[in-house]
């Protein structure tokens, strides 16, 4: 779409985007299953038999193929089109089947230009996260460019010639890429900026802080209404279907499937050495800040959506009835079901209980494909809509200390402390590789000091294993020793654990590290 990983031309011919490279409460520890084995053929597991292999028995050339199938690095050439950004690198690693989790990478093309980067944490299905993931970005630029820029593009679509890329992409050639709902895409996304042209004036004098903020929260908004509206046009145009197979002719781009389902989002836009972050639920966005005397500081550029956050929690309940206080939020979840208080997608916490009630009892043929959770009316549904899609957005300016930020979906933060992910990420930028002396405090007993010569070689070696930062981490939040190393065998044990018991342990964990430096 507009993109250089794809193809346009005429007015609704459009192709999107083909994913390639452009060089472009919590589980019991690991260590208490000891000897598990996985019998090929079968998701259950079975302790200490011989059928199948071991998680012990996974060699680290194993465990590196897993943890390194899905990395990507990208370096960004020196220079005003850098925006502050050197390159970043990147990593996904699923634990549900399909993954969930999508990720994102590109830079803008035309008007004042950018670098933006996603993670998106899909829930009920990948569906929703995989249409934000692709879609998203168009919004941002179309919300962020002159109109005069759109008015030219505009002309170009409707005299059918060859419209500029607004996109180029940096992609995994692995990333997942569905080629279902072109035109109907397009036709949203040109319907947003066509209303552009006719509602707002041309303001050459507003600050970049405030246009890039304003983009951004309409450029949500505006998808997530879209997602809506084309969700209701498929169920007017379609006709119900024998039910037979579950699922069948409901792909997974099918809008009722992405708009059931939902996606949290962290996106950073950079431009000109400025960072905003715009962030939709509980993916976190953690900025990695060196102090004059060397040492790591970690900044939080985003705040979670759910009931952990004081402020949240009170924006939900203050926007329905008291007579809802109890209802609303139920076990720190929306209606007692969904954990983020904002996302993408889940049109049953936000359409009306009539239009749902309707889809619920017309439909059986649609609602046999989609995840069972969602196919029924959420309790206490009485004054919809409960869900948000208004990214909160944040500003930073890019100093020499800032030298890195890491955006991850919740997987990682569940996991890891945000000061623990920003010092590896510092230990690795640094190049730990070299031994300093180690010089015994008063009081140091010869095994405390056998343990300080154990971790330090843990964490050296694990330096020296993995160039990609994202590996490092993911490295780490899975094999963590308690002592800031890794330890192989549990890390084997983590990456062996069949889907239907993995989930038990961890989420799907996406996390992408951005190099920066001042322009």
């Amino acid at each position: 779409m507009l993109g250089r990983t794809g193809s346009f031309g005429g007015r609704c011919r459009f192709e999107l985007q083909q994913c390639r490279s452009l060089s472009s409460p919590p589980p019991p520890p690991l260590p208490q299953l000891p000897g598990l084995h996985f019998p090929s053929g079968s998701r259950r597991y079975r302790a200490g038999q011989e059928a199948g292999q071991g998680a012990g028995q996974m060699s680290s050339a194993q465990t590196d193929r897993i943890l390194k199938a899905n990395e990507y690095s990208h370096t960004l050439p020196r220079g005003p089109a850098s925006h502050g950004v050197l390159g970043f690198h990147s990593n996904t690693l699923p634990s549900n089947h399909p993954g969930e989790d999508r990720r994102s990478s590109a830079t803008c093309l035309p008007g004042r230009g950018g670098i933006l980067f996603g993670v998106f944490d899909g829930h009920a299905g990948p569906a929703c996260a995989h249409t934000v993931s692709q879609r998203l970005f168009y919004y941002i630029v179309v919300a962020t460019l002159p109109l005069r820029t759109l008015a030219e593009l505009d002309r170009a679509v409707e005299e059918e010639r060859a419209v500029p890329p607004l996109l180029e992409w940096h992609k995994h050639p692995q990333d997942h890429s569905w080629t279902d709902g072109g035109a109907s895409s397009f036709h949203s996304l040109r319907n947003y900026w066509q209303e552009r042209l006719e509602v707002e004036d041309e303001d050459e004098d507003e600050e970049d802080n405030s246009r890039v903020t304003s983009a951004l929260v309409n450029a949500f908004r505006r998808l997530d209404y879209d997602l809506s509206v084309e969700a209701q046009v498929h169920l007017s145009m379609s006709s119900p279907r024998r039910v037979s197979v579950p699922g069948e002719g409901l792909p997974l781009s099918s809008p009722l499937r992405v708009a059931l389902s939902g996606s949290t989002a962290c996106v950073v836009h950079v431009s000109n050495g400025i960072l905003h972050v715009a962030n939709l639920g509980d993916s976190r966005a953690v900025l990695g800040v060196q102090e004059p005397d060397g040492r790591w500081s970690a900044i939080s550029l985003t705040n979670d959506h759910n009931a952990q956050n004081p402020d949240e929690l009170q924006r939900v309940l203050e926007e329905h009835p008291p007579s809802e206080r109890r209802t609303v939020v139920r076990h720190d979840r929306l209606l007692g079901l969904l954990l983020p208080f904002r996302a993408f997608g889940d049109v049953r916490f936000k359409w009306s209980a009539e239009m749902l009630s309707r889809v619920y009892e017309t439909r059986p043929d649609l609602m046999s494909a989609v995840n069972e959770a969602v196919r029924t009316l959420p309790p206490h549904y009485l004054t919809p809509p409960y869900l948000s899609a208004q990214p909160e957005v944040t500003r930073h300016q890019i100093t020499p200390a800032d030298k890195f930020l890491v955006l991850a979906t919740d997987g990682l933060w569940e996991l890891m402390h945000r000061q623990t992910v920003v010092q590896l990420v510092g230990e690795q930028l640094a190049g730990l590789q070299q031994q300093r002396p180690i010089v015994p405090g008063m009081g140091m007993t010869l095994g405390g000091l056998q343990r300080l010569l154990w971790e330090r070689r843990g964490r050296v070696l694990s330096v020296l294993e993995d160039q990609n930062a994202a590996t490092h981490l993911l490295r780490h939040a899975l094999g963590d020793d308690g002592y800031r190393a890794v330890a192989p065998n549990r890390l084997a044990k983590m990456l062996s654990l069949p889907a239907d018991l993995a989930r038990r342990y961890r989420d799907d964990i996406t996390i992408t590290v951005v190099h920066l430096n001042e322009l």
